[in-house]
C-alpha cells in the first residue's frame, strides 16, 4: 500500500508491530501522525473528527498489517517469532486467570455473592476456542 517493508525491522523487545530503520520510515511515521494532529486541528465538528481519525487509524493499522505481510523471514525468525508469542500469551493467559481468581475471592469475602468480570472470562473462552480450532485445522491438514 504506502509502507515499503524495507523501511522496518519487527519490533522484537518492545512490543508488536514495526520500528522503523530507515529516513522513510520515520517520515512515514511523521505523515501519520501529522494526519492524525491535523485531524484534529483542521475539523472544527466534534463527530467528524472522530470518523477522520478512525479513517486513518483504520488506514494506519491496515498498512501496517500489509507491510508486516511482506516483510521477509527466515526459518529461525519464524520460529523465535511463533515461541516469543506463545511466550506471551501464556504470561497474558496467567494474569488473567489470575484476575478471575482475585474478582471471585473479593467478591466472595465482600458481598457473599460469587461475581467476576465477563470480558475477562470471554477473553479466556475466545482464546481456549481459537487454540483448539487451530489444533484441529493443523491435525486435519498436515
Amino acid at each position: 500500500m504506502l509502507g515499503k517493508p524495507e523501511w522496518f525491522t519487527r519490533r522484537k523487545w518492545g512490543g508488536w508491530g514495526l520500528y522503523p530503520t530507515t529516513w522513510q520510515g520515520w517520515m512515514y511515521i511523521a505523515v501519520f501522525c501529522a494526519s492524525m494532529f491535523a485531524t484534529q486541528l483542521i475539523i472544527a465538528d466534534q463527530t467528524m473528527r472522530m470518523v477522520a481519525l478512525a479513517i486513518v487509524g483504520i488506514a494506519l493499522v491496515a498498512d501496517t498489517a500489509d507491510i508486516m505481510l511482506r516483510m521477509k523471514k527466515d526459518e529461525r525468525e519464524t520460529l523465535h517469532e511463533a515461541l516469543a508469542e506463545r511466550n506471551a500469551l501464556w504470561a497474558i493467559l496467567c494474569v488473567l486467570a489470575g484476575g478471575v481468581a482475585y474478582q471471585a475471592a473479593q467478591s466472595a469475602v465482600q458481598q457473599n455473592v460469587l461475581t467476576v468480570d465477563p470480558v475477562i472470562i470471554i477473553a479466556l473462552v475466545v482464546g481456549l476456542i481459537a487454540k483448539a480450532s487451530s489444533n484441529y485445522y493443523f491435525d486435519n491438514h498436515d
